[in-house]
C-alpha cells in the first residue's frame, strides 16, 4: 500500500511504504531516469557528420549566393549589362541562398507547419516582386549563412562529445584456458572472460586486474590526465589507456553496461532534454508565424488605406506600404530568439562532457544556478571514499583471519567505499570467499547473508546495541575519531574492522568557494557526530548533520526545502540515492559510482574529485548568463526593429541586417561557452 507524503508535491518525490515498514523514495528527475537499468552500447557518429555535411553545404550555398548577388548589384549598378541579366543572376543568387529554407518549408507545408524558413521565403519573393531584388537576395545569402553558422555551432558541440566516443573499443584479446590469445569482437566479452591488454592499448571492458601492475589514462572518462597506478584487484574501465604495463584482467561488465557507455548513453539523452526556458522559445511556431503573417497583411492595410500610403511604390517621401510590411515580415521573425537556448544549452553539455561534468539536459544546467543550499555525504565526497583498512580485532582475539574471510564474503556484493576498502585488502591478504546467501542490504546499517545455516552480520555498532549483545557492546570503547568501525558476528564469532577515510585536500577550498558564491554548505552523513565533527573542522563547513540514516537525510533536505532553499544533493552510494530523489538538483559523484546514485541523478561529476562540483556550478551561472544575453539580444532586436520598421524609419536592408545579425551574435556569444577556461 503507498502512502504519498504531504510535501511530495513541493519537493517532486513520491514516498511508498513498503510492507517492512521501509520507505521508497522516487523523483522523475529526467526522461531517462527509468530507462538507466537498460544499458546499451550507443554511437553519434551519424548526427556529428550529418551537422558536417549540413553546415558545409549551407556554406557553399550561402558563398554562391553571395557572389551571384554581388555580381548581379555590381551590373545593376553600374548598367552595364541589360536589365534581364542581373535579374537572372538575383534570381539565381535566391534560388542558392533559399534552397535549404525551401526544402524545409516543403517539408512543414503539407503537415500545416509555418516556420521560420516559410516567412524568409514569403519576403524574398514579396521582395521580388517590387523590384527590391538586391535585398531578396541578401535577406536568403544572411539566412543561409546563420543557418551554416547555426550547424557549424552544432557540429563543433557534437565534435567535442565525440572525442569521448573515439575511445569506446572495438577488440579484446581473450585468453583461453590453455594461455592462448584470441582478438574478438568486444560485444562478444562476457563476465569472468580473462583478456590480455598490453602497453598502449584500451581496456576494452569494465573489468579488474588479476595479474600485472601498470597505470591507467582515464582522462577520456574523468576529464584527468594523471595517471592511475592498476595493481592486482584494482578495477579497469572501458576505453580508458593502459600506459605501460602488460596486464591480464577478468571482465565485470558487458560491454553495453560499461562506464564509458553509461556516459555515451546520457549525453546523447540529455541532448534532447529542453531547459525550462527553452520551453518560452518553442512557442515561436506555427502560431506565431501565422500571428505574424496576419499582423503584417493588417499593418499594410493600415498603411495604404489608413494613412493613404502608396501599396507597391515607394516615393521621395517614404517607402510603399507592401515595402514597409516586407520589412515587417523580416525584424519580426524569431530566428535568433529560437537558436539562442538551444545553441547556450548544446554548448554547456559539450563543455561540461570535455571536462568531466555531465548535465543531464539542460533543465540540469538551469537549476544549478539556482542552488543556494548544498548538502554533501562525507565518505566518498567530502572525503577521498578510498577507505584503507587500519586493522581487524577479534574478541577473544585470534580469529581475525576468519572475521576478515566474512567480511570479505559479504562485502563482494557490495559498492560501498566500505566495502571495497575490505575487498581490496582481503584480497592482499589472500582470503578466500565463502558462498553467501539470502544476501540483503540493510538501508543505512549494514548488510547480511547465510553462511549455510549461519546468519552472518556486517555492519554498525547500533546492530548490536539493538540486539541481544546490547549490554556487552557498551564495555567495548568505541574507536577515536579518525576510525569508522564496522562489526562482523556469526554464531560465537564477533570482530570488527577499522579504517580510516583521508580528507580530499580540495575540499576546504572548494567550500569556500561555494560561501563566496552564496551557498550554504551542510553536510550529511550516517557516521557518529564525533567523526563527522572531526572532518568538518578541518574542512570549514557550515553545518554537520550526523548519524542520520537514508530516511534521515531525505527528512532534512525537506525541511530545508520547506524552508525555502533550493537544495542541491551530492552523492555517491546507493544509500544516496533516496536523497538524491528528493534533492533540487540531485549531483553523483563519479560515472563509476552505483548505478541506483546515478539513475536518480541529474547532474554526473565524473572525475571523483569535489572541485568539479564547483567547476559544474560555475559553468551554470555562466550558461544562465548567456542565455539571459541572448534573450536580451533577440527580443530586444525584434522590438526594436519592429518598431522603426512600423514608423517607416528603416529600408529592408537594414532590416535583414539587423534580424540575420543577431541570430549569428547569438550563436556566436553561445559558442564562447565552449572555450570557457576550467578555471573561471
Amino acid at each position: 500500500m503507498s502512502k504519498v507524503s504531504p510535501h511530495s508535491k513541493a519537493i517532486g518525490v513520491s514516498v511508498d511504504s513498503k510492507p517492512d515498514g521501509g520507505l521508497e523514495l522516487s523523483k522523475a528527475t529526467c526522461l531517462t531516469a527509468p530507462k538507466l537499468w537498460r544499458w546499451r552500447e550507443l554511437s553519434m557518429r551519424g548526427e556529428a557528420a550529418a551537422e558536417e555535411e549540413d553546415w558545409r553545404t549551407l556554406a557553399m550555398l550561402a558563398g554562391a549566393c553571395a557572389i551571384l548577388g554581388l555580381t548581379a548589384w555590381g551590373m545593376d549598378t553600374a548598367d552595364v549589362a541589360p536589365a534581364w541579366l542581373p535579374m537572372g543572376l538575383y534570381l539565381a543568387a535566391m534560388l542558392a541562398g533559399g534552397w535549404d529554407a525551401f526544402q524545409d518549408a516543403r517539408e512543414g507545408l503539407p503537415k500545416g507547419e509555418l516556420d521560420i524558413h516559410f516567412l524568409m521565403l514569403a519576403v524574398a519573393v514579396g521582395a521580388a516582386c517590387i523590384g527590391a531584388w538586391a535585398e531578396g537576395a541578401l535577406l536568403l545569402f544572411l539566412f543561409s549563412f546563420s543557418g551554416a553558422l547555426e550547424h557549424f555551432a552544432l557540429y563543433r558541440t557534437r565534435r567535442e562529445i565525440n572525442s569521448l566516443f573515439d575511445a569506446a573499443p572495438k577488440t579484446a584479446l581473450r585468453v583461453d584456458a590453455s594461455g592462448s590469445e584470441h582478438q574478438i569482437p568486444v560485444s562478444q566479452v562476457q563476465v569472468g572472460h580473462i583478456l590480455s591488454v598490453k602497453p598502449g592499448g584500451l581496456f576494452p571492458v569494465d573489468a579488474e586486474v588479476i595479474e600485472g601492475k601498470t597505470a591507467a589514462d582515464e582522462s577520456n572518462l574523468t576529464g584527468e590526465a594523471n595517471p592511475v597506478a592498476k595493481l592486482q584487484g584494482d578495477p579497469v574501465f572501458s576505453g580508458t589507456l593502459n600506459l605501460w604495463g602488460a596486464v591480464h584482467v577478468r571482465a565485470t561488465k558487458l560491454a553495453g553496461e560499461s562506464a564509458l557507455q553509461k556516459v555515451i548513453r546520457l549525453i546523447q539523452e540529455a541532448q534532447h532534454l529542453k531547459a525550462p526556458s527553452q520551453r518560452f522559445t518553442d512557442r515561436f511556431g506555427t502560431g506565431y508565424t501565422v500571428g505574424i503573417l496576419g499582423l503584417t497583411a493588417l499593418m499594410f492595410f493600415v498603411w495604404w488605406l489608413g494613412f493613404g500610403i502608396p501599396a507597391f511604390t515607394n516615393t521621395e517621401l517614404g517607402f510603399s506600404a507592401f515595402y514597409r510590411a516586407m520589412t515587417l515580415l523580416v525584424v519580426a521573425s524569431p530566428c535568433a530568439l529560437v537558436i539562442s537556448i538551444p545553441s547556450a544549452i548544446l554548448a554547456s553539455i559539450a563543455w561540461g562532457a570535455r571536462h568531466g561534468v555531465l548535465f543531464r539536459g539542460g533543465a540540469a544546467i538551469e537549476k544549478l544556478a539556482e542552488v543556494n543550499l548544498v548538502a554533501l555525504d562525507k565518505t566518498g565526497t567530502l572525503t577521498t571514499g578510498e577507505m584503507e583498512v587500519d586493522c581487524i580485532e577479534s574478541f577473544p582475539p585470534g580469529r581475525e583471519d576468519e572475521a576478515l574471510e566474512l567480511a570479505y564474503s559479504l562485502e563482494s556484493h557490495g559498492s560501498h567505499p566500505i566495502g571495497r576498502a575490505i575487498q581490496k585488502y582481503a584480497k592482499a591478504q589472500g582470503a578466500h570467499q565463502r558462498k553467501i546467501d539470502d544476501f540483503e542490504a540493510m538501508s543505512g546499517q549494514g548488510v547480511q547473508g547465510r553462511a549455510g545455516d549461519a546468519l552472518c552480520v556486517l555492519g554498525r555498532r547500533e546492530l548490536l546495541e539493538a540486539g541481544p549483545l546490547a549490554e556487552w557492546i557498551q564495555s567495548v570503547p568505541e574507536p577515536s575519531q579518525e576510525f569508522v568501525e564496522n562489526w562482523i558476528f556469526e554464531g560465537d564469532l564477533i570482530a570488527r574492522i577499522l579504517l580510516r577515510d583521508q580528507i580530499r585536500l580540495e575540499s576546504a577550498a572548494t567550500l569556500e568557494a561555494l560561501r563566496g558564491l552564496g551557498v550554504r554548505t551542510v553536510m550529511l552523513t550516517g557516521d557518529r557526530r564525533a567523526a563527522a565533527e572531526s572532518v568538518g573542522s578541518q574542512i570549514g563547513i557550515d553545518e554537520i548533520r550526523a548519524a542520520l540514516s537514508p530516511e534521515g537525510k531525505v527528512s532534512v533536505i525537506r525541511e530545508y526545502t520547506e524552508a525555502g532553499y533550493k537544495v542541491a544533493m551530492v552523492g555517491d552510494g546507493v544509500n544516496d540515492a533516496p536523497c538524491l530523489a528528493a534533492a533540487y538538483v540531485s549531483v553523483a559523484m563519479g560515472a563509476r559510482g552505483s548505478d541506483a546514485a546515478l539513475e536518480q541523478s541529474e547532474v554526473v561529476l565524473m572525475k571523483d574529485r569535489i572541485e568539479n562540483f564547483l567547476a559544474a556550478v560555475s559553468l551554470s551561472n555562466r550558461a544562465r548568463a548567456i542565455i539571459r544575453q541572448n534573450l536580451a539580444i533577440a527580443l530586444g532586436t525584434v522590438i526594436l526593429m519592429a518598431g522603426a520598421a512600423i514608423l517607416g524609419w528603416i529600408p529592408l536592408s537594414i532590416g535583414v541586417f539587423a534580424h540575420e545579425g543577431s541570430t549569428v551574435v547569438v550563436c556566436l556569444n553561445s559558442l564562447r561557452l565552449l572555450f570557457k577556461s576550467n578555471k573561471e
